[in-house]
Parts: C-alpha cells; structure tokens; sequence
C-alpha cells in the first residue's frame, strides 16, 4: 500500500514539474511569437498602438499558430506568417480583445490628471 501511496505521489511530483516546464516553453515560445508578429501589426495597422494588438494575437493563438509564429522570430517571416497574423487578428475574439485594448489606449491618452 505504502508503495502505491509513494508512486502516486511521485508522478504528481513528476506531473507537477513537467507542467512548470511546458509553461515556462510555452511562455518563451510565446515571447518570440511576438517579435514576428510586431512588424505584421505595425504593417497592417499604421498609427495604431502595436504592443496591445499584438498581445491580443498572441493570446488567442493556438499552440501550433505560436510554434509557427516563434519559428518565424528566428527564420524570418514568409507569406504563410503573415497569412497566420491576419487569419488570428480577424477572429471574433482577438477582434474584441483588440478593440478593448485600443479603446482603453485612447481613453488613457486622453485623460489628463
């Protein structure tokens, strides 16, 4: 008993671990996402404040759109990275998260103290 008690244990401890270290993966995959990204939004979106569109995209892409993304921070953008911007940034959800970010951004320009 003692025995199954210490394994199961042991493989929580283990699962524990290797979830700290997919975030950590995920996290820096996601940092290098946004390198590649950046200069699509700035592109695509003169004018507009680039560091909130870009979060936006990066949170509501998938994990493989991300590996591809992180892939692009290194190798260089193709027409496949931009394709895969456009098609995350025009999802109903990154729009909203968009027009949150950008509504919050023009309302604290605006504010004086």
């Amino acid at each position: 008993m003692r025995f199954w008690v210490l394994l199961t244990g042991l493989v929580l401890l283990t699962a524990s671990g290797c979830t700290e270290l997919t975030d950590a993966a995920d996290n820096r995959a996601r940092e290098a996402a946004k390198s590649a990204v950046t200069p699509i939004v700035q592109e695509r979106y003169p004018g507009l404040p680039v560091a909130p569109i870009v979060d936006c995209v990066i949170q509501y892409a998938s994990l493989s759109e991300v590996l591809e993304l992180a892939r692009a921070a290194t190798l260089g953008p193709t027409s496949e990275t931009h394709r895969v911007v456009i098609a995350i940034a025009a999802r109903p959800d990154t729009v909203r998260c968009i027009a949150q970010a950008q509504a919050e951004a023009f309302v604290a320009e605006r504010i004086t103290l």
